[in-house]
């Protein structure tokens, strides 16, 4: 891991407070709406934490609800692999998985916006040497990541979302 190249920052106290999850709930919401509304021309940039002032690349991925079985779509950082899409399912380092992350574990089947383009895919969690591979190329996309392994007990999964054929 590529942590002792990161500075890691101390876990935020009261990150795991259930009031947290209702605020990334409402934000990304408000996300999903803006990105769709302009076309990715606004929302398609994360500018907090390591990604300050600058921003990274995000995208919208639509999944389906294991347990409503309706299209549910969320904002995330990404980075591409070739023909691929890799999305992580840190949460800011809350202590479970995130429901988009449980949503494709149950329906692989999903679609991905990246500014006005979409396509779908089909999601598979890294094997644990894909994830090895994948995962200084995260850190280096987006420190926190570093950061938020350090701030849960569980394995963050690194998801390779694949082109459909």
């Amino acid at each position: 891991m590529t942590t002792d190249i990161v500075k890691i920052k101390p876990k935020p106290e009261g990150l795991d407070k259930p009031y947290v999850g209702k605020i990334i709930k409402t934000m990304s919401k408000v996300n999903v709406a803006i990105y769709r509304w302009t076309g990715g021309l606004l929302g398609s940039k994360w500018r907090v934490g390591s990604a300050f002032p600058w921003g990274i690349p995000v995208l919208l991925l639509t999944t389906i609800g294991r347990k409503s079985g309706q299209p549910r779509t969320t904002p995330l950082v990404f980075i591409e692999d070739g023909d691929n899409v890799i999305v992580v399912g840190s949460q800011g380092g809350r202590p479970k998985d995130p429901l988009w992350y449980r949503n494709l574990v149950a329906t692989p089947q999903c679609e991905v916006q990246i500014k006005r383009s979409k396509k779908k895919t089909k999601a598979r969690t890294a094997s644990p040497e894909e994830r090895a591979a994948l995962w200084p190329k995260l850190v280096a996309h987006y420190p926190d990541f570093a950061s938020y392994a350090t701030w849960t007990d569980r394995i963050i999964p690194v998801v390779i979302l694949e082109p459909a054929g």
